[in-house]
């Protein structure tokens, strides 16, 4: 028997925000005070997902890895907010999924004092009451700690929420964290990565809200 969905938790990079042009400036400036030579955005969009650490230790080096922690940190708090935008259909889909009754929230591998200013100034803030982030939890995705804090927050058990996200790793998550989950195209995952976990897929924002809004029963989806 499929559970009544009563919340939903959300990624952000890639789910609801395209954050990708502010990250590959900041990993470029990480690499060039190393000497090393700067991305195209498309690539660090493929890279993106794992923690800030994993994706720092991947391109500059285990050894190199305090320093360009330290300059990725100080470029993005400069251009986080002003190279970040709501994908289509988010600003309009939050308050329908809102007036539904969900109750929502972010579990993103970025830092929640990286995150929730973001959403603020993108006006979608309001709607989540928690962002959760690897500073708040002591430890990034696929570990399930985050989305079971989430949890906690909306005072849900796991049957009743819906994972929203953008990754195979996000599927891990889930998973682990024994939550249902919904990929949505767009972010660090191709489609055909997507489609091959076996899980529902969607096109876009618009869609998900689309089928969560249809649905009388807000069920699993299957």
């Amino acid at each position: 028997m499929t559970e009544r969905k009563r919340g939903l938790v959300f990624d952000l990079d890639g789910t609801l925000v395209d954050s990708y042009g502010a990250i590959a400036e900041s990993l470029n400036a990480a690499r060039a005070a190393h000497g090393l030579a700067a991305l195209a955005e498309r690539e660090v969009r493929g890279l993106v997902g794992h923690g800030l650490e994993a994706l720092l230790e991947s391109q500059v080096g285990k050894e190199r890895l305090e320093q360009a922690v330290h300059c990725f940190r100080e470029r993005y708090a400069r251009v986080g907010i002003a190279r970040t935008t709501a994908l289509p259909g988010v600003a309009r889909g939050l308050p329908a999924l809102a007036a539904r009754g969900y109750r929502m929230a972010v579990a993103t591998n970025k830092p929640a004092r990286f995150a929730e200013p973001i959403l603020e100034a993108l006006g979608l803030a309001r709607w989540f009451r928690c962002i959760a982030g690897p500073d708040r939890v002591g430890a990034t995705k696929p570990d399930p700690a985050m989305l079971r804090y989430c949890l906690r927050e909306l005072d849900l058990a796991p049957p009743h929420a819906l994972y929203v996200g953008d990754m195979v790793l996000d599927v891990e998550t889930a998973d682990r964290a024994g939550v249902a989950v919904l990929l949505v195209c767009g972010g660090s995952s191709s489609e055909d990565e997507l489609r091959a976990t076996g899980r529902p897929v969607l096109r876009d924002f618009d869609a998900l809200v689309g089928r969560l809004t249809a649905d009388p029963g807000a069920r699993t989806p299957s």
